[in-house]
């Protein structure tokens, strides 16, 4: 695929790589950071034949190959973000970068992965999920097999600083634990993975921390969309999928108010009198709760959280399962 867009800037340039996908993502995107000495890979697609064969084609219309990459970093771990790095690592070492948090994921470490599926067990016990969570986590556990040869076998350095080459660093979680935005602030471009895109908001997936703690994703993806939008009003971002994003501030407002809307929903199905968040997902969602379980369970569960932090919500645990209730 021909790259559709080419930038250039302050003797640093762009290129963008976007491979059509037939879902609500609409594209699969990763970039090209090119400077003087350096070519900088940021994401790594899917790892396809679609996805490396866009990744050629931008390279050779710019004279260059894949020899010529000098570092990867990556925005998150998730697998349509990263799926190249072994197959570019194969014929030649480039340092990989990501957040600590990605490492055990990406390197598929077997204690963790274990942990991280006992947490969702016991998640969706205490969510009333019933029959529909056992069957998430009895998939969780074949995958545990499946998926075991799609782990980054090379080193990843950690990026713990607040910058890093010409970046700066902005942690932004909540789509995902160990997701980080890469801002080139003299050129005012934001590499935000799954942070903001233009034509579908970003799902906060539950997930659990370093020590198998939840983390309020949602909450945190909130504070994230926050923290972007104070960066310069005239930045582009550089998203995951879908197309380029010029005007974040605006964009940003809109995706806050409509956790805010969601929230006001769910908010309005516990004053009904409905207890449980599994109670709320089939309410709201009806049979998406069946097809796309743990993303809707993620959004129910976030809502839920961030309406307990705002104190318009109570929970209790009634025979291991959390009951929510308005605040009094």
């Amino acid at each position: 695929m021909k790259s559709l867009i080419h930038l250039k800037k302050n003797g640093c340039e762009v290129i963008p790589i976007m491979v059509p996908v037939a879902s609500s993502l609409k594209t699969i995107n990763f970039f090209l950071y090119k400077t003087i000495d350096s070519l900088i890979l940021i994401d790594a697609g899917y790892d396809n034949d679609e996805c490396w064969n866009a990744l050629q084609a931008a390279l050779k219309e710019h004279d260059l190959g894949t020899n010529d990459i000098t570092h990867i970093l990556l925005t998150h771990h998730h697998i349509d973000h990263v799926g190249l790095v072994n197959r570019i690592l194969t014929d030649r070492s480039v340092p990989v970068y990501a957040h600590p948090l990605s490492i055990p994921r990406l390197q598929r470490d077997n204690d963790f992965l274990e942990m991280r599926v006992k947490f969702f067990s016991k998640l969706y016990q205490e969510m009333g999920c019933g029959e529909q969570g056992e069957k998430q986590v009895a998939y969780l556990k074949r995958a545990l097999q499946k998926n075991s040869s799609k782990k980054i076998t090379y080193d990843i350095y950690k990026i713990e600083g607040k910058q890093l080459f010409d970046f700066d660093i902005i942690y932004v979680p909540g789509h995902a634990p160990d997701q980080i935005a890469f801002y080139q602030k003299d050129c005012q471009w934001l590499f935000g993975g799954d942070l903001l895109l233009e034509h579908i908001s970003s799902n906060a997936l539950v997930e659990p921390d370093a020590d198998g703690q939840r983390m309020l994703t949602l909450f945190e993806h909130y504070q994230s969309l926050n923290r972007v939008h104070d960066i310069n009003k005239e930045a582009v971002v550089f998203p995951g999928h879908g197309q380029l994003i010029e005007n974040h501030k605006a964009l940003i407002r809109k995706r806050v108010d409509g956790i805010e809307r969601k929230a006001d929903k769910f908010m309005a199905l516990i004053e009904s009198g409905i207890t449980t968040a599994a109670e709320v997902a089939k309410s709201y969602y009806k049979e998406t709760y069946i097809k796309q379980f743990s993303l809707v369970m993620s959004e129910v569960i976030g809502h839920m959280d961030y309406l307990e932090m705002q104190g318009r919500v109570r929970k209790e645990m009634i025979a291991g399962v959390w009951h929510y209730s308005p605040e009094l």
